[in-house]
């Protein structure tokens, strides 16, 4: 009896512990999103403030709004560029530790200049710059930071881990929206950008502190076998292409098989991204078009047994809230709900209601800016809804395509497809920088997309993205590589088979 008891206590699993480093981690996304949040929160209304339009001249406020505008979309495009990039850096050469310390430092510096140089705009947009590189290299490499820090022993932690590591993403960022565009209100744009970098260099302090509690994975050299190197052979060498190849399988002859029929995945999920980026041209605008509608708005919140006046910049806020109301909502209410009854909520649909949600958030603004056009004043409840619908919508489009291109990617490419989403987001900016660019320049896009018409423009174009949608998405080929795994070599033995 004592030798099986024994027996027992040897064998039994060992209570799985959390990592030493992960507070560490948490603390640091944290004070990071909330300067990043915090200073986009006031962003564009100071551009108008204090560069483009300062004497509140009413002659200039389109091209004012229009070029604060664009800077804002340009930045965020920037900060969703690099994370593809810096991912590959620290994969290839730094590693993770020492791109996110390095790279930090350089988001610090950032921060300062937008606080030191709040009266000139060159030096200010430089300082944009400065933090758009900062926030986009350390972007993709802090998150896969989180799951280098488990191994077989803790795997069963690990989403919890992430649940409090997108907890504390969310929390940092609905603090700073709430005290940053007060801090602007009271206190001026040196305080309103400046605690953003206070923050980030308490990042940057608490993600150092941690340095002997963290695995480090060591970078592995460049990989030829990546969607640049395929691709590009691929394209350089289409007179070696076989009959009855695809355009990528000449790449066989130089690289694993099994490598160019995840490039082939990537590709098939794009298609899927081309149709969010309608989304992401459009979602940034609730941080930089939507404040400046705000600030005209009868902006008083009288609850009854409580009544104050909101700041333009808080508004954002209620994203957040609604986001963390509706993650659960969905997927334990409503998805269930409508499977149970015949109407399966595939990751395309969820995708195409999400489109329509974007068109109905955006038919809101544009009654409100046609409200605002004719000297009217519309309770900022208005907005409230049209961020209620929006979130909604970032529902079914964001959360739906990063798990579309995780269960439809094979192992090798999850972390490549995380980079190629975030690069969406980017695209999506640039259209809008792009727009914004042209309204600033004048002329026919100036008086055509005057007041409303540029909601009813971006109205017009999310539409189309979602009829050609509807038209193409019962023919695309899928593969859920969760339910219909690659096993090794299975790529590879097929394709020597003609």
């Amino acid at each position: 009896m004592q030798e099986t008891q024994a027996t027992a206590l040897k064998t039994e699993k060992p209570k799985s512990r959390f990592p030493k480093s992960v507070p560490y981690i948490i603390g640091n996304e944290a004070a990071e999103r909330f300067s990043f949040y915090g200073m986009r929160s006031v962003l564009t209304l100071f551009l108008v403030n204090q560069f483009f339009n300062p004497t509140d001249n009413p002659a200039l406020t389109d091209q004012a709004n229009a070029h604060a505008n664009k800077l804002h979309h340009l930045f965020v495009m920037v900060a969703y560029a690099l994370p593809f990039v810096g991912g590959m850096i620290a994969d290839w050469f730094t590693g993770k530790y020492k791109l996110i310390l390095y790279v930090s430092i350089i988001y610090c510096i950032g921060h300062v200049m937008l606080a030191t140089f709040d009266g000139g705009l060159t030096g200010f947009e430089f300082g944009l710059l400065v933090v758009a590189i900062g926030a986009g290299g350390i972007k993709s490499c802090v998150s896969a930071n989180v799951g280098d820090q488990f191994d077989a022993t803790n795997q069963d932690l690990l989403s919890k881990v992430y649940g409090w590591f997108y907890f504390s993403i969310n929390a940092g960022s609905m603090l700073s929206t709430v005290a940053i565009p007060w801090t602007y209100e009271h206190f001026g744009p040196k305080w309103a950008f400046g605690i953003p970098g206070v923050l980030m260099a308490l990042a940057t302090i608490i993600f150092f502190a941690g340095r002997k509690m963290y695995v480090k994975v060591p970078p592995q050299g460049v990989n030829r076998n990546n969607l640049v190197f395929i691709t590009w052979y691929a394209l350089t060498n289409q007179s070696k292409r076989k009959k009855g190849e695809s355009f990528l399988d000449v790449s066989k002859n130089n690289f694993d098989p099994e490598r160019v029929e995840g490039i082939k995945a990537v590709y098939r999920v794009m298609t899927v991204f081309f149709f969010a980026l309608a989304f992401w041209a459009v979602w940034d605008q609730c941080l930089s078009e939507w404040t400046l509608y705000a600030e005209k708005m009868d902006r008083v919140i009288n609850l009854g047994f409580a009544k104050f006046t909101i700041y333009p910049g808080q508004l954002s806020t209620f994203n957040t809230v609604f986001l963390l109301m509706f993650i659960p909502l969905f997927n334990y209410v409503i998805y269930p709900w409508l499977d149970k009854r015949g109407l399966k909520t595939t990751p395309l649909r969820r995708l195409g209601a999400g489109l329509f949600l974007t068109i109905l958030s955006f038919v809101v603004i544009g009654v409100i800016h046609t409200n605002l056009d004719h000297g009217g004043s519309p309770s900022i409840w208005w907005q409230v809804l049209a961020f209620l619908i929006l979130s909604a919508a970032e529902v079914l489009v964001s959360i739906t395509g990063l798990e579309y291109a995780y269960t439809h990617s094979p192992k090798s490419m999850k972390s490549t497809m995380t980079g190629i989403w975030f690069l969406v987001v980017s695209f999506g900016n640039l259209i809008t920088a792009v727009v914004n660019g042209l309204i600033e320049g004048g002329g026919w896009w100036a008086t055509t997309l005057k007041g409303a018409n540029y909601e009813w423009f971006f109205v017009g174009f999310i539409a189309i993205f979602l009829i050609i949608f509807i038209i193409v998405s019962p023919k695309m080929k899928e593969r859920n590589y969760i339910t219909n795994p690659v096993v090794d070599g299975e790529v590879a033995a097929n394709s020597n088979q003609p």
